[in-house]
């Protein structure tokens, strides 16, 4: 099972590190990672995915908890909550096919962000759904690059996380 975990840190060099060196040392893969400042900018946020059961998810928290540097810690696992990504897809463009990969950008709703003679460049937000799915249908055309982005996630409602 996938968990999304937003962790709120001090905004001070060296953090990353030492959350990276915590999920390394205790065999933790993180499967996805972004960070960012806050409304305020001594804090940033993480939002980490984690796969694994709930003993790992469980291990995951105690141990964030106990960095110095981190102030708050929260599993997304029972609240609900909104999460995008962001991917730019690299495409191989003939004027044969064109119009077909237009149509696809309208119907996922996404952007063409550059155009050459042989290839766009397509910004996809989403769900992790949603930009897999784009990536599956565009795929027959020749993808030359995929570049993305971790999730970020955030709980809705007024409250705060």
């Amino acid at each position: 099972m996938r968990h999304t975990i937003s962790v709120l840190v001090e905004n001070k060099f060296g953090v990353l590190a030492r959350i990276a060196t915590l999920f390394a040392a205790r065999g933790f893969n993180i499967d996805s990672l972004a960070v960012g400042e806050t409304e305020d900018p001594a804090i940033s946020r993480m939002t980490i995915m984690v796969k694994g059961d709930e003993s790992v998810l469980e291990q995951v928290t105690k141990q964030l908890n106990k960095l110095v540097d981190v102030i708050k810690v929260n599993d997304f696992s029972d609240i609900d909550y909104v999460e995008r990504g962001l991917a730019l897809v690299k495409i191989n463009v003939t004027k044969s096919n064109r119009a077909e990969i237009m149509q696809m950008v309208g119907i996922f709703r996404t952007r063409i962000i550059d155009v050459s003679q042989d290839s766009m460049i397509i910004e996809v937000t989403g769900d992790e759904e949603k930009i897999e799915a784009f990536i599956k249908m565009v795929m027959p055309y020749g993808i030359k690059e995929v570049c993305r982005t971790g999730e970020v996630a955030l709980a809705r409602g007024g409250g705060r996380q």
